[in-house]
């Protein structure tokens, strides 16, 4: 021992370090907001001084790592709250009801109503404008659905955007029309920047605030870092959120380490500024940093826009999906090409959300080249359905794979409608990914998703959710992973991924950022419905300091 510790924890331990298993030891020491020892109890008390505070965990209890979640639009999740929230509408009608009592809260006309969280594929049918109209009469509103890839508009906020039954598709958007060409209220992709663009903006310091109360609560779950891909909007310069991070860690305000992305808009004013992947914004000890291009290949599987390699399953039933059969390319292949590798000679890593078969491969094809020419990973974001043949690029090339192991609660009966026999072989390949060597890094894409960490820890396990109602078939269960390797995918992978190689591991030299739970929840197996998708930490630490005591 060199020196006494700042604090000293015994009791059951999860280092996760090496490449399996959980890494148990009985004891571990902290100085100076990182890890200096571990080992059994009686070699940690060698870092036992007069100022040393000791922890000594209950029997049922084991420390672990601090989560990440590696996609999580914070940003967009902290203001979530301030529109109509319509993910617990389970009908069209309920839906509509929430509208018109938020109208009815409006004293300004001229004010917008904004919301989110809806879903064709729950409500049996996509809405419509004139039923916007009927319910919150004169009102500019527009509302983004649950994947944020479909914009439901009022009749008011079409013809605030000049969009008749002329204006053609933007590229990379779709205008959902009627048998007479008429905008029935939807847009799709690209298409809906012709009525967001015109929905006014919160303060910086206004969204700054929000991030700071959902960061408290996130931490409370034991999540201490984010990757927030951006919001929807961008302002002149870069995506407001990454401003309000600059704000909050410039006042020491940010309650957790937060890498900001810039989106594509953002890229020429970055590059003039000088901007890298991995850059503090604010001081450079902080917790806010730069971090990837957020670029789009193609829409989602519920809009059915996701790019792919073959058609959709054919549904009778259903209208035809709004980009033909093989989806939608939001970015043509060679524009997103010329994207990312502009940005990686400004030292700009890049992440491409990517739903279908070939979506992936394409933002493979465009990524590869970056490896190791910038500070963090390339990464796929969401990679839900990839072809065998591109399964083993990801641990070859180095392209990292973000996924969303929570999407399963809600896509899996849609994706086996749409994707037919390839869905159980092809999609969510947690287990295929993870065998590559490839980094697997998790996240929950709220707010598309709740932002609780713990039930899509508990889906990567279990395949199986209770809102499937009577099928009772695991989806892919050969995809499963183990309750180890699960952790680390939210815990080592994305701080890998992010090129902070001091992080998610609970060894000598790393952050002491730790969360303590019950050990109950991590026992194997794990059953649907069980602790795991519903635990809370007891403890959380960033920097070795106390930041959540429940």
């Amino acid at each position: 021992m060199t020196g006494a510790a700042d604090l000293v924890i015994v009791g059951r331990i999860m280092t996760l370090a090496g490449e399996t298993g959980f890494g148990h030891v009985g004891g571990i020491a902290i100085r100076g907001g990182r890890v200096v020892g571990t080992g059994r109890p009686a070699a940690i008390e060698g870092f036992v001084g007069p100022g040393t505070r000791r922890l000594d965990l209950a029997p049922h209890e084991v420390a672990l790592p601090g989560l990440s979640d590696a996609h999580l639009h914070l940003a967009d999740a902290a203001m979530a709250a301030e529109r109509v929230d319509l993910g617990d509408a389970a009908t069209y009608a309920e839906g509509l009801e929430a509208i018109a009592a938020a109208h009815a809260l409006l004293s300004d006309p001229q004010a917008w109503l904004e919301g989110l969280g809806w879903d064709a594929e729950r409500w049996g049918g996509w809405p419509t404008g004139d039923d916007l109209d009927r319910v919150a009469p004169g009102r500019r509103a527009a509302l983004w659905a649950h994947d944020h890839h479909a914009y439901w508009v009022s009749p008011a906020a079409l013809a605030a955007a000049g969009v008749t039954g002329t204006t053609a598709d933007p590229p990379g958007g779709v205008i959902r029309r009627d048998g007479d060409r008429r905008p029935t209220g939807v847009l799709h992709e690209a298409a809906a920047r012709l009525v967001s663009s015109l929905v006014p903006t919160p303060t910086t310091e206004h969204l700054a605030a929000a991030i700071e109360r959902l960061g408290d609560r996130l931490v409370a779950t034991g999540v201490t870092a984010v990757h927030d891909p951006g919001g929807v909007r961008a302002d002149p310069d870069l995506a407001q959120g990454v401003a309000a991070y600059r704000v909050l860690a410039e006042a020491g305000r940010l309650p957790l380490r937060v890498h900001a992305c810039l989106r594509q808009e953002g890229l020429d004013v970055a590059v003039s500024r000088g901007l890298r992947s991995g850059d503090p914004l604010g001081p450079a000890e902080g917790r806010a940093r730069v971090g990837w291009m957020k670029l789009f290949a193609d829409g989602t599987l519920g809009s059915r826009t996701a790019a792919m390699l073959a058609p959709f399953e054919p549904e009778p039933d259903r209208p035809a999906p709004p980009g033909g059969p093989l989806g939608v390319y939001v970015t043509p292949p060679e524009r997103l090409t010329e994207l990312v590798a502009r940005g990686a000679r400004a030292g700009i890593a890049s992440q491409i959300h990517a739903i279908g078969d070939g979506a992936v491969r394409t933002a493979l094809d465009a990524l590869e080249p970056t490896v190791g020419r910038v500070p963090l990973m390339p990464r796929v974001e969401h990679a839900q359905l990839v072809s065998p043949e591109d399964v083993p690029r990801f641990g070859r090339s180095g392209v990292a794979a973000s996924v969303q192991p929570v999407h399963l609660r809600s896509d899996a009966l849609t994706a086996r409608r749409v994707w037919g026999g390839r869905a159980e072989r092809d999609a969510y390949r947690l287990g295929s990914l993870a065998a590559t060597g490839a980094v697997l890094a998790f996240g929950t894409d709220a707010p598309v998703e709740p932002w609780d960490p713990w039930p899509g820890l508990e889906l990567a396990v279990t395949r199986h959710h209770a809102a499937w109602g009577d099928d009772p078939r695991p989806f892919g269960p050969s995809e499963a992973l183990d309750v180890a390797r699960a952790l680390r995918a939210i815990c080592v992978d994305p701080a890998r991924s992010a090129g902070e190689l001091d992080r998610g591991r609970l060894t000598a030299g790393q952050r002491a950022d730790m969360i303590v739970i019950e050990a109950a929840a991590l026992a194997e197996p794990v059953l649907s419905g069980g602790p795991l998708g519903i635990t809370r930490p007891r403890l959380v630490l960033l920097d070795g300091v106390s930041a959540y005591e429940g």
